[in-house]
């Protein structure tokens, strides 16, 4: 039962890949007044379909001074990454019940700079590895914050466990009194993710691609379902950790949903950032909210107990 309640989850998260990618490409053509895909199928439904038949379908071609072996298992290793994070979608039964759900979360997060690093320097292309070298800095200072906020809640909850976090949600969502910090967890998860405005290892301007410049076909169409996953993935953990957390109703993924759009909607409406302005951002701005943010919550931690005691 285990390996197929894993399976389903699997494939459910591919299927919503697809249909994500339908769902930004129409927000972003009614947002430049224009229609969005809509000839495969009613609506475009088919759409995510017949651009992963043609991307898996044509001749997949790598440069001639590239490691090769690398070169070609490493988006196959991202996408591993990505739907490996999955095992912490919060379950009772047949599936893994983890008690410290958010130090795996920061672990295999964490890993995500790996792939980034084999597919540039494995291309053996200048403008790969300098969108890897880019993204790697990037990745690396935001989760600086991002754990920094995780342990803040982590204070307050005194538990790892992601259903606790529904539990502490009953009455009031963790947003009400955490407005600013879950701006700045949004912020991060952009950056994380590597999207607009923080979309710096793919800045078309100046690195062609970034470091998937040398990939085309399939590899190009693993790396961008291990994006996507990942970006669905973080808007799960925003509405559990912030929007009370309740995976047993149906108003949980439409709050997944909000968080998709308004990943899409930053992406049509913001220009990219200036590099030395991001990491100002991250070091100079997010790091010490965080860090407020910390003691703010043993405060409220302490006040409780005190509470309690009296």
């Amino acid at each position: 039962m285990y390996y197929i309640t894993c399976s389903l989850l699997i494939i459910l998260v591919m299927v919503s890949v697809g249909f994500f990618t339908l769902l930004e490409r129409k927000i972003m053509g009614y947002t430049h007044m224009r229609k969005g895909p809509n000839k495969v199928g009613y609506l475009g439904l088919f759409q995510p379909f017949s651009d992963g038949m043609k991307l898996f379908t044509k001749e997949q071609f790598y440069p001639k001074n590239s490691n090769f072996f690398i070169y070609y298992i490493c988006p196959s290793l991202g996408l591993i990454q990505s739907l490996f994070i999955w095992l912490l979608f919060p379950y009772y039964v047949n599936c893994v019940y983890f008690n410290f759900g958010f130090l795996f979360f920061l672990c295999v997060s964490s890993l995500g700079v790996y792939s980034l690093i084999v597919c540039g320097w494995s291309s053996n292309s200048i403008y790969a590895i300098l969108g890897c070298v880019r993204s790697i800095s990037q990745a690396i200072s935001y989760e600086v914050s991002l754990s920094l906020i995780l342990l803040s809640f982590f204070l307050l909850c005194d538990s790892y466990n992601l259903i606790n976090f529904n539990l502490m949600q009953n009455m009031s969502w963790f947003v009400v009194f955490s407005l600013p910090i879950f701006f700045c967890w949004f912020s991060c998860s952009l950056a994380e993710t590597n999207r607009s405005p923080f979309d710096f290892s793919e800045g078309e301007s100046e690195l062609v691609s970034g470091f998937n410049v040398e990939y085309g076909s399939g590899g190009f169409a693993l790396l961008f379902i291990s994006e996507y996953a990942s970006i669905i993935f973080m808007s799960l953990i925003s509405c559990l950790i912030f929007l009370g957390g309740d995976f047993f109703s149906f108003m949980f993924f439409v709050k997944i949903i909000i968080i998709c759009f308004l990943f899409v909607w930053v992406r049509c409406s913001l220009p990219r950032y200036r590099y030395d302005k991001l990491m100002y951002l991250a070091w100079k701005c997010y790091l010490p909210i965080s860090l407020n943010y910390i003691l703010f919550f043993v405060l409220l931690k302490l006040m409780f107990l005190y509470h309690f005691i009296l």
